[in-house]
Formats: C-alpha cells, sequence, structure tokens
C-alpha cells in the first residue's frame, strides 16, 4: 500500500463527507501536518469527487476512503447488492485520488447473527470481495479488510481472521486493516495481533480505548509500537477518535455520549502523543 506516515481519520471533523466538511478538514490536515486523510463515506454516491480531488491536490495531501457496507447489501443476502455497491464506491474512491478503500468491506456495521459466522457465510463474502478487490486492481487500488469488534460485525474480530481471508481470496492487493480499539477487546495481547498479520497488515487505526484522546486512556501503547517496529512496518497509521457523530452512526458504533472534550484535545495532546510514540520506535 503506497499511503505511509501518520493520517487522520475525517470523523475527527465531520461524519458525512460534503463540500463543507472538504473545505473544512483538508486545510486542518496542512495545518497539523498530517501526511493523509481518511475520508469515510457515509454515502459515496452523493460525494463530490472532483471537489475533494481538487482540493486535496492544491493542499498536497493524500488520502484512502472508508467505509462498511448497507445492511441490505451484503455478500451474505444480497451478493450481487454488495457487488454494485462495492463498484460504486470504488469508483468514487478513484475518482477522488485515494490509494484504498478499506474498512468494513467485507460486510456492516451491525451485522450479527447471534452465532460464529459459518463456513456458507465466509465463502459468500469471501466471493465478493474477491471480485471487489479484482476491480480495485483494475483501478490501481488496494483493498482493506478490518477486523471490528464482535458488537459491531460477527465476520471479521480479530487478526487472525481477516489473515485467514486474505488468504482464501488471495489477491496481492488485499491487505489487513487493524484497529486499536477493537484489538483491545478482542486479541489476545495487542502485540499478538499485529505479529500475526504480519505479512498482511498494510494500515492501521491508533484508537484510544474509549475512543478518545490517544494517551488519556487503557490502551497499551508501547506495546503497539514495539510489535509494529518488530516488524518493520511501513503502511499508514491513522489517528481515530469520533468527535463528530450524527446520530445513524452514533447508534451503530454506540459512541452516544462525548468521548473528549474537544477536538482541540485529541488534536493538540492525541497526535503527538502517538507521533512520538512513533519516533521512539523509529517508525518515523
Amino acid at each position: 500500500m503506497s499511503v505511509s506516515g501518520f493520517g487522520v481519520h475525517t470523523a475527527m471533523w465531520a461524519m458525512e463527507w460534503n463540500r463543507e466538511a472538504a473545505e473544512f478538514a483538508i486545510p486542518e490536515a496542512v495545518k497539523h501536518k498530517i501526511d493523509f486523510l481518511e475520508i469515510t463515506m457515509l454515502d459515496p454516491e452523493g460525494v463530490d469527487a472532483d471537489h475533494t480531488r481538487a482540493l486535496l491536490e492544491k493542499h498536497e495531501v493524500e488520502c484512502v476512503c472508508s467505509l462498511g457496507l448497507p445492511l441490505d447489501k451484503l455478500p451474505t443476502n444480497n451478493p450481487d447488492g454488495a457487488l454494485e455497491f462495492l463498484t460504486m464506491a470504488l469508483d468514487k474512491s478513484k475518482a477522488i485520488g485515494a490509494k484504498a478503500l478499506s474498512g468494513v468491506i467485507y460486510g456492516g456495521i451491525g451485522q450479527r447473527t447471534g452465532v460464529a459466522p459459518t463456513e456458507a457465510e465466509i465463502d459468500a463474502t469471501a466471493r465478493v470481495v474477491e471480485k471487489a478487490a479484482a476491480y480495485a486492481a483494475s483501478l490501481g487500488m488496494d483493498y482493506g479488510l478490518e477486523a471490528v469488534n464482535r458488537y459491531e460485525n460477527h465476520i471479521l474480530n480479530t487478526a487472525d481472521q481477516a489473515v485467514a481471508l486474505c488468504e482464501k481470496v488471495g489477491a496481492k492487493n488485499v491487505f489487513v486493516h487493524l484497529d486499536t480499539y477493537h484489538m483491545n477487546i478482542e486479541e489476545k495481547g495487542l502485540g499478538n495481533g499485529i505479529l500475526r498479520a504480519r505479512e498482511f497488515l498494510k494500515y492501521i487505526h491508533l484508537s484510544a480505548s474509549d475512543r478518545g484522546t490517544p494517551g488519556r486512556d487503557t490502551i497499551q501503547w508501547d506495546e503497539i509500537f514495539v510489535a509494529l517496529a518488530a516488524i518493520g512496518f511501513k503502511g499508514g497509521m491513522a489517528m481515530e477518535s469520533f468527535i463528530t457523530v450524527p446520530p445513524q452512526v452514533a447508534s451503530a458504533l454506540s459512541v452516544w455520549r462525548p468521548v473528549a472534550p474537544s477536538r482541540e484535545e485529541v488534536l493538540g495532546e492525541g497526535l503527538p502523543f502517538l507521533r512520538n510514540k512513533a519516533k521512539q520506535y523509529g517508525l518515523i
């Protein structure tokens, strides 16, 4: 994956990516010397790609895009609809200038059956991911699979499961995307998850244990950065904190109270904290 260095998830400024959000967030990225933005697309079809791309190019900021599939367009209940949606989202991401599309792009946030995923569900998921990843490759893009916690999705919760799906799909442009918030719930040791994913790990969300300010939480940050250094990690590190969450997303993510007192605290304290840790362990 070509994106590297430090990024910030655009939930720091806006969850709904529109012209106003782009005009606010992209100059902010420059102000805070951020290498790239992760643009989350709740409504990819409605994104003004030309406007966003022009601003990114003007300010010399790179980006990746992320999303989760609609619950009525999952590989397990509507594979044709899922692939159609992913194709549209990949086209939009390419038009923006994104290096990759990542996130829960194998399923949806809120996709749970109450039991472990069946072999049939994994097979159906792999078939759609394989086709979507092939289309991404034709656009020169990478395709990331984010393992999320059991309360948000039941298909991929751990690094081991994400690696298994990458291996099952067998596409060179498919990578594992980890997130310290989810790992803190699901992994038997944060460093172990990173070590398990080492062959496929190209992207990581650096998220506080409460999705607030990194450094003011209970994540074992030294363990994270030691493990990243041990595998020679060269990918993107994106701080993710949910400061601006609309009601429809708050319910899915279970974020309905403030996770930090202000955006300024997260950017002023959390971002330098993470950068200093990365420098300490020779990652930047």
